[in-house]
């Protein structure tokens, strides 16, 4: 297997384990009944806009389980357009929202952004949960431009036909 095919593959499965590591989180704190992320509780005012805790948490982990199977699509994008395109398109809109929360919660640890919430009560846990974000981002980031490149190469493979 090529070296770029290997880091392909692992920045995909990488990016997929992301994404199943935030669905994990999401399944537990639905449990727990508590909004946030793992290190971030929600502020108390946030719980009143919320109608059921846990059904919201459930479907933040539905999301991830959609985001670790694009994550997954990426390992071997299908020749067909109508599944290549969104899964890409999905990719990016993905990278675009997650690497957005880790900004802005990575900004709240620090004490740079007060409007987003108190100072994690619990850094390492905090750290911890950035660092999952920094490397998801980072891992799907390489697997889609990767995955896009490959499929950019196979249009115009196809177009010289």
């Amino acid at each position: 297997m090529p070296r770029s095919r290997k880091k392909h593959l692992a920045a995909a499965l990488t990016a997929c384990f992301g994404a199943l590591a935030y669905t994990v989180s999401k399944v537990d704190l639905a449990r727990e009944g508590e909004l946030g992320m793992p290190g971030f509780p929600a502020p108390a005012e946030a719980y009143a806009a919320v109608a059921d805790v846990e059904t919201a948490q459930l479907a933040n982990a539905a999301l991830g389980l959609l985001m670790a199977v694009v994550a997954l699509l990426l390992v071997r994008l299908p020749r067909t357009p109508l599944v290549r395109w969104p899964a890409l398109v999905v990719s990016w809109a993905g990278i675009t929202m997650v690497g957005a929360g880790v900004l802005g919660f990575g900004a709240r640890a620090a004490g740079l952004a007060p409007g987003l919430g108190a100072a994690p009560p619990h850094m390492p846990t905090a750290l911890a949960a950035l660092l999952v974000g920094a490397v998801w981002v980072a891992a799907w980031t390489i697997a889609t431009l990767s995955a896009t490149h490959s499929s950019r190469r196979r249009c115009a493979a196809g177009a010289n036909l």
